[in-house]
């Protein structure tokens, strides 16, 4: 199984719909320690995803996420737009050009997405932020892929353990961002960023199903 235009603009409007149905849990996390708008603006974020696709042709997927990614950074405010944009972007900059896109393809766009995060936002595993839950993500797909599982196990183990990555985050001190103000305050907070990147990769597992 490749990774198609088709297949990518169902995986983003598949998270559209997930981020829609969950912004008021992904606000309710944020407001707890932060400014309380992740869901707002990532809803608003990905609803302009998705009428960016529509209003476009796309020859192959590295172009479906590359536009994702300009459309994220110009639409979103906060520090989700820029860190969400830029790993799209990286992703598909990552990806070969044309049909045919294959999950360890996948796997070299999904670490440069982390990459991407990771030098915008200074984060490091272990500071409660979203790379709590991408690399762990990234990791297990890349893993699912070099025992020989095609892209539906790929993405089905990357979910897990994304989820598993953003659970975790309940039980650090936040060392990024706005809840990094909050010092020991932040522990028993699962992360926003966390939480919505575990969404996006649960997205993935299910179009990829």
């Amino acid at each position: 199984m490749t990774v198609e235009a088709d297949l990518a603009i169902a995986w983003l409007r598949a998270t559209a719909v997930s981020v829609a149905g969950r912004a008021d849990e992904l606000t309710r996390l944020d407001a707890a320690i932060g400014d309380g708008d992740h869901g707002v603006n990532l809803n608003r974020g990905f609803t302009a995803v998705v009428a960016a696709l529509d209003a476009g042709s796309f020859p192959d997927a590295a172009a479906v996420f590359v536009k994702a990614g300009t459309t994220l950074i110009s639409k979103v405010g906060g520090a989700s737009g820029p860190l969400y944009g830029s790993a799209f972007r990286a992703l598909g900059k990552a990806l070969p050009p044309g049909p045919g896109v294959t999950p360890a393809d996948l796997v070299a766009g999904l670490h440069a997405a982390l990459e991407a995060v990771r030098k915008l936002g200074g984060a490091e595993p272990g500071d409660a932020t979203m790379v709590d839950a991408w690399r762990p993500a990234a990791d297990a797909f890349e893993a699912a892929v070099a025992g020989g599982s095609g892209l539906p196990v790929a993405a089905a183990e990357a979910a897990r353990a994304a989820e598993e990555g953003a659970r975790a985050t309940i039980d650090l001190q936040a060392r990024k961002g706005r809840a990094s103000y909050l010092g020991e305050r932040s522990v028993g907070h699962q992360d926003p960023g966390a939480t919505s990147t575990a969404l996006i990769f649960k997205a993935l597992a299910d179009v990829a199903a």
